[in-house]
């Protein structure tokens, strides 16, 4: 007969971005401890709020499985005394296993007979494995944990109730001094202790005192009391799915409710207000029909309706104070100049080792500059683009920046556009800082894109030279979060860009510029950072499932290609993955690349005048046709050239030997393969291709 198994963690408040994983985390955690101790189930229900963890295992089987297993002992060799009787061996193994000698029996193992016994290890019933839990319990990690009382332990917040309960019956065991029971917690201010009957009554029993547990249930009310709002006054509510999900673990019981602020403030910037509202003080903002932004907010009440009009009226106060702040910040930060806030930046360090956020801005300029040629822009673009790079950090020395960190850049598009700037150069100072995650939106405008990367490659390599490197879960100055923003904007751009290509241009600036350089040195740590893009390479482009391991790892062998032909390497590599005769045209290249190995120089010229047979003749042919325009070819017609030379390969390894004694002879055909070797390299390394 199956059962139902309640845990419920009871908690001091948690972190509200905590409450999801938590949960999560146990629910995996106890899949796998029931897997592990081999207690079948149906499923498990999931239940989380900000002062609990909880679960319930439906259709909980009434014991372990029996099992019956073959246990290994010593090999037959030493198993038996020279007289034939049982060794001390095979006797105390045979103790150790709980059996007489008169079980045991051989087996063969790779070639080899050893002592072997079965043994039938009877099920447990469930009560007694779920004493176990405990190990559940505390072997939870968390992103923050503390300490209470006299305790080493450690835990996302204190622990103050366990329930655990199969069926109806309570299953006993400790954490710390906390013996599990049958009591739980109410609504911290609305409900009171309650004693849960059994593992089936637990929700409705918490519902009786005013907590919502399941967290699905608690944001559907919220949906719904939402709706109810904007039909009722006819507006859109802006409903973010992050902060609705954090919202929601933020309550027991929701309850949701509407204020409002003077008009007045509509005259402050939107993305202002929405900050204010959302970011610091978790609304939801008001729109109208048309999208126009309304002096209204919606909330969410850890409680009742009762006394909802003091509720409102105190987060009416909270927010009003946020919005004066906004206002004058937002008037008095145009009393300024662009060129005032550049100047400040002059005396505001970017890091003590590396030097002045002016002085980054001055390099910036000069990589973008580098880049931008590189990458084609126009007269125009150019011009908008050193401007961009010449003011870019401006609005961080602004009061509503100071007040407001979450909305850099995006101050700067607001008030570049407001001190004159073109649209080019004010939509760059917000694009500049994107992505702002490592699936964040990505710049749209050129100008916006060229400027990032640049601020980007600046930032890297200066911290690698300054020895500040990422190392583990560590990565302060979120440098993998940067170098992934430059790959995926070189591969949303379809632009030719490589780690060389980045080290150029910051090498052209310190050139021109020696003195922006003066705690930085370029060169350091140079294959540090090209390991570290590569890395970040290989995460992007590995998470496409249509790309093969192998065809990644190949075209990730040269770190000198641009982003965009790693990717398209490896796509194409996978795409003949299943040719016919894909094997025999890899294997061919590949014994090319592992002679070429051989010679002791990168590149040489070929003298025809020493071919000893036709084969070389061949061979020679058909590499010089495949070199003609090989650089600007599709990555398709450069496989398909290389595919083509597979039968003059073959013929010349049929009919030459390579390390021939002659050394003039062999230098000649190790030329020959160099020459061949070199296109191959457009792949990166085939020989990281399985095709055995």
């Amino acid at each position: 007969m199956s059962q139902n198994y309640l845990l419920e963690i009871g908690l001091e408040e948690i972190p509200a971005h905590v409450v999801t994983p938590s949960i999560n985390q146990l629910v995996e955690r106890m899949t796998s401890f029931l897997k592990e101790n081999r207690l079948s189930f149906d499923k498990i229900e999931a239940y989380s709020t900000p002062r609990r963890l909880a679960l319930k295992v439906i259709g909980l089987a009434d014991k372990q499985e029996d099992i019956e297993e073959l246990a290994k002992g010593p090999a037959k060799k030493i198993a038996y005394d020279k007289d034939g009787n049982w060794s001390k061996a095979a006797q105390g193994f045979a103790r150790g296993q709980g059996v007489s000698v008169d079980e045991l029996f051989f087996q063969e193992l790779k070639g080899v007979e050893y002592v072997y016994v079965k043994k039938f290890i009877a099920g447990k019933s469930a009560k007694e494995v779920l004493t176990s839990v405990k190990e559940v319990v505390m072997e939870m990690k968390f992103p923050t944990m503390m300490r209470w009382g006299s305790n080493d332990f450690e835990y996302v917040r204190p622990i103050r109730w366990i329930v655990s309960l199969l069926n109806d019956e309570i299953v006993p065991f400790k954490v710390l001094d906390l013996e599990t029971g049958r009591k739980s917690q109410g609504h911290r201010f609305l409900g009171k202790e309650v004693e849960v009957k059994n593992a089936d009554a637990y929700p409705e029993c918490l519902k009786q005192e005013m907590v919502i547990a399941d967290a699905k249930e608690r944001k559907e009310i919220i949906m719904s009391q939402i709706d109810e709002l904007a039909k009722k006054n006819s507006w859109n509510i802006v409903v973010d799915p992050d902060l609705l999900e954090e919202v929601n673990n933020l309550v027991e019981y929701p309850t949701v409710f509407a204020g409002s602020f003077d008009e007045k403030y509509l005259s402050v910037p939107d993305a202002v207000l929405i900050t204010s509202m959302k970011d610091n003080q978790r609304y939801f903002y008001v729109e109208d029909s048309d999208g126009k932004l309304l002096p209204h907010f919606v909330s969410v009440r850890n409680g009742n309706s009762a006394y909802l009009e003091n509720v409102v009226s105190g987060n009416e106060k909270v927010l009003t104070a946020r919005l004066e702040d906004a206002k004058f910040f937002y008037e008095e930060d145009q009393k300024k100049t662009i060129s005032d806030y550049v100047e400040r930046l002059k005396k505001v360090m970017f890091h003590d080792k590396i030097g002045t956020i002016y002085e980054k801005m001055e390099r910036v300029a000069l990589i973008a500059a580098y880049l931008g040629k590189h990458l084609g822009l126009s007269k125009t673009q150019l011009a908008d683009l050193k401007r961009a790079a010449m003011i870019y950090k401006f609005d961080l020395v602004t009061e509503m920046v100071g007040e407001f960190s979450e909305l850099q850049g995006v101050m700067g598009e607001i008030y570049a556009s407001l001190f004159g700037e073109t649209d080019a150069v004010a939509s760059a100072m917000r694009e500049e800082y994107m992505p702002t995650s490592s699936e964040g939106d990505l710049p749209e405008s050129t100008i916006g894109a060229v400027l990032s990367i640049a601020d980007k490659a600046d930032s890297i390599q200066a911290f690698f030279s300054a020895g500040m490197i990422p190392s583990g879960s560590n990565d302060p100055y979120a440098l993998r979060r940067q170098a992934l923003g430059i790959v995926r904007i070189a591969l949303d751009k379809g632009w030719n860009l490589s780690v060389p290509l980045l080290h150029e241009a910051i090498m052209s600036a310190f050139k021109e510029r020696g003195d922006l350089y003066a705690n930085i040195d370029p060169e350091k740590n140079y294959a540090g950072v090209k390991d570290f893009m590569f890395d970040r390479v290989a995460q992007i482009i590995g998470s496409n499932n249509d790309v093969g391991r192998d065809a990644l790892a190949a075209a990730l062998a040269n770190k000198d290609n641009e982003f965009v032909s790693v990717l398209e390497a490896a796509e194409t590599l996978t795409k003949h993955a299943s040719d016919d005769d894909f094997k025999e045209t890899i294997e061919a290249l590949t014994r090319v690349s592992r002679l070429a190995k051989k010679a002791d120089f990168e590149a040489a010229s070929v003298d025809e005048s020493l071919f000893e047979n036709d084969s070389e003749k061949k061979l020679y042919d058909a590499c010089s046709n495949a070199q003609k325009g090989y650089c600007c070819k599709s990555y398709e017609d450069k496989y398909q050239a290389l595919h083509g030379l597979k039968g003059a390969i073959s013929e010349y390894f049929d009919a030459t030997m390579v390390m021939a004694d002659d050394e003039k002879v062999k230098h000649n055909r190790l030329s020959q393969l160099v020459l061949l070797s070199n296109l191959t390299t457009a792949f990166g390394s085939l020989e990281e291709l399985n095709v055995k």
